[in-house]
């Protein structure tokens, strides 16, 4: 609220009276006394003490400095110059084509109706000569001036009336000569032009005389030409609609704010963004963005407009309570997206960001595959394995990626990746399909530690951030190529009785360190929770999608700790909204986006490009090519065993350094460089937790440091054992 400057002069001379009085001890002047004499305490402004002796301080001061002009222009948000749409080529691109669409849609529709157009208005056109004769013929006789001279005669004003007749007289008499003059001209001109022209012109003439009184003919009600689109009846977004839908939320701060006659603050102008209003909203004090997220069914309602078209979320980069509210023209899952710019050409650098889902205003996400690892969590049918199989598919399109795809769910929603271009694809949850995924995986974990040391050996200058770049991918002397594992019902793996701790040991391992060595895991389950989707790598997925859920702890789970707390919530999404979900990865906060929608056929179509790419770069190979040699064998080493190798009977307690160091004398290409750190992950999917040990070595003094238990490791082994039947 702005305050007058004669109440601001008032209230600083106030100030400076109650500090004189107050420093000289005698009581405050200009401040009302109760009937004893003393201050009113409720008129009397707040006081802070410092110092019991000093002086009192106003809390506030009589002349608070405002922040300067300058401090002032620099806080302001600069709008663009250009609009956004204007700034993006892809968005551009989209919006020139659709008018392009939109004028040969509406050109070709009335073409087609031109035969029709011409019979309605040669139909009208009697009509049209009729009214064009009357206004002829009311013109000429003067019929306009009719009623006043009824009027000259009804007020029986003799004079008035011989005035007016004389004055029609001579009216009608030049009209009249006008109109013979004009038919003489016209009738000469339609001989010349009889005489002179050809036929073509006579029935062009025609057609315009036609279309001229079919025109003046048409009834008011009933127009000619029909709309070519039906423009939908969307309300346009005002503060007033705002408002109104803000205080039927039931939120107690809102509704005080605005019964006292308030209103709600918007930082910009309200604006079309995209296929939607954008409101920039000041939510009143106290109230946050998450609790109007939480009513998104009731502002719906209250704008009027379907669930899926109203999207409330925090404003980046803004205190909890400045919202950003979008809402779109069409339901989110029912507007169409723009067509994909990989679906019929174009090949993918897994290094670069690649198009893969659309967000709200219709704009395209990108994702870039390398360094990260990624969860899928939903419940079923809401479009998990489509989204999946299009991550392999954009996988695919590189000719240096290597993939191995598993489709636990055994119904070969992946075999159109598999069959063309995947090292290693298995479809189903059979024994020996686990068996074949535990050999494939030993083998991969086998390969990221050659990684290792092939990127630790790299001069710096070719490898300067330690991790695997697009052009060392391209050398294949290096053996540095893209590899990305594709699994869905991932929870099938890791609660495996015999392998599912193995299993989850690897991926872990993968997800931890696979991103630098460019080897990348995508793991999608219907059932995120610790036992279905380990903590160990969940935790560390860079990227997370995550669509419908039923609860938080699945939507925490998949999308990260406190997720659901801070607004972030995929229990929000309708069952109607397939393909839609929350995205967190490439560097930017949560977002909602749609991914593209590739049934089997397109993708068989897409994976075969990748195919044809993978012959031409003679990088084809394993299960697509037909060679398909993943070895059945035990795992390289077994870890247990080999602690329990290292760590005597005579040791009931060792301290975790000890271990590492030790398996790293057993064998150093499998344990070399390992920290307490990495053995703790590494025996966690046993069910063994590394913990504080107090030992006092020989010759040294007792310390407390994270641990082992050997009695830990030998019920651990002997429960293995049993579950695999030994």
């Amino acid at each position: 609220m702005n305050h007058d400057p004669f109440d601001k002069d008032r209230e600083r001379e106030l100030f400076a009276r109650l500090e004189a009085d107050l420093t000289s001890g005698d009581a405050p002047t200009g401040v009302p006394e109760q009937a004893t004499g003393a201050p009113a305490a409720t008129v009397a402004p707040v006081l802070a003490n410092p110092d019991e002796d000093g002086p009192s301080v106003y809390v506030d001061g009589p002349a608070l400095a405002d922040p300067s002009l300058l401090d002032k222009v620099r806080a302001e948000k600069l709008r663009p110059v250009i609009p956004g749409w204007l700034r993006s080529r892809v968005e551009f691109t989209s919006a020139a084509k659709w008018l392009a669409r939109h004028v040969a849609h509406t050109t070709g529709f009335h073409t087609v109706r031109v035969p029709l157009y011409a019979a309605v208005l040669a139909g009208r056109s009697p009509r049209g000569m009729a009214r064009a004769a009357r206004w002829v013929g009311r013109w000429v006789t003067d019929a306009e001036a009719q009623p006043l001279r009824l009027s000259a005669v009804h007020d029986e004003d003799a004079r008035l009336y011989l005035d007016l007749l004389r004055r029609r007289d001579g009216r009608v008499v030049w009209r009249r000569w006008t109109l013979g003059v004009a038919a003489v001209l016209t009738l000469v001109a339609a001989l010349v032009v009889w005489g002179l022209t050809p036929g073509l012109v006579h029935l062009a003439v025609a057609g315009a005389l036609v279309a001229v009184f079919g025109v003046l003919g048409a009834p008011a009600d009933k127009p000619l030409i029909s709309r070519a689109v039906t423009r939908p009846t969307v309300q346009r977004l005002t503060s007033e609609v705002v408002e109104k839908a803000l205080a039927v939320l039931g939120i107690a701060e809102i509704g005080r704010a605005l019964g006292k006659g308030g209103r709600i603050v918007f930082t910009a102008p309200i604006t079309r963004d995209g296929p939607g209003w954008r409101a920039d909203v000041e939510l009143p004090h106290g109230v946050t963005v998450t609790e109007v997220m939480d009513k998104r069914d009731k502002l719906a309602s209250g704008l009027r407009r379907p669930l899926g078209c109203v999207w409330p979320e925090p404003m980046p980069g803004e205190h909890p309570g400045h919202m950003l509210l979008w809402v779109g023209d069409q339901d989110m899952n029912k507007a169409k997206q723009p067509t994909w710019p990989l679906m019929s050409s174009g090949t993918v650098d897994l290094f670069k960001p690649a198009a893969f889902a659309t967000d709200q205003r219709g704009r395209w996400v990108s994702i870039t595959l390398m360094y990260i690892a990624g969860v899928i969590g939903a419940i079923p049918r809401m479009g998990k394995t489509f989204l999946l199989r299009l991550l392999l598919l954009i996988a695919a399109l590189d000719s240096r990626a290597e993939l191995h795809t598993y489709d636990l769910k055994g119904t070969g929603d992946l075999d159109a990746v598999g069959d063309a271009v995947s090292v290693r694809h298995r479809a189903g949850e059979e024994e020996e399909d686990i068996e074949y995924a535990v050999a494939d995986m030993r083998a991969v974990q086998q390969e990221l530690r050659r990684r290792a040391k092939v990127i630790r050996a790299l001069p710096d200058d070719l490898c300067p951030e330690s991790k695997v770049t697009s052009a060392l991918a391209s050398n294949p002397t290096l053996g540095l190529h893209p590899i990305v594992i594709g699994v869905d019902e991932c929870q099938k793996w890791f609660e495996h009785p015999k392998h599912g701790a193995e299993l989850e040991e690897i991926c872990t391992d993968l997800v931890k360190r696979g991103p630098a060595t460019g080897i990348v895991l995508l793991l999608a389950t219907q059932r995120p929770d610790a036992k279905s989707l380990p903590t160990g790598i969940s935790a560390n997925a860079v990227a997370r999608w995550c669509m419908k859920v039923l609860d938080h702890t699945a939507n925490d789970m998949v999308l990260g700790t406190s997720a659901h707390k801070n607004g972030i919530r995929a229990t929000t999404f309708a069952w109607a909204d397939k393909g839609i979900c929350y995205f967190v990865g490439e560097g930017a906060d949560a977002r909602i986006v749609r991914s593209v929608g590739i049934d089997v056929p397109k993708a068989r179509a897409i994976a075969a490009r990748g195919r044809a790419a993978r012959l031409r770069a003679g990088t084809l190979a394993g299960y697509a090519a037909g060679v398909d040699t993943v070895a059945e064998t035990a795992p390289a080493y077994d870890l247990l065993a080999d602690v329990l190798a290292v760590v005597p009977d005579s040791e009931a307690k060792a301290w975790s350094e000890t271990v590492t160091a030790r398996l790293a004398v057993l064998r150093p290409d499998v344990y070399g460089g390992w920290a307490p750190d990495q053995l703790a992950a590494a025996l966690k999917p046993h069910g063994i937790n590394t913990g504080q040990v107090w030992l006092t070595p020989e010759g040294g003094k007792g310390a407390n440091r994270r641990g082992i238990v050997r009695a830990d490791i030998t019920s651990a082994v002997t429960q293995r054992d049993k579950e695999r039947g030994k």
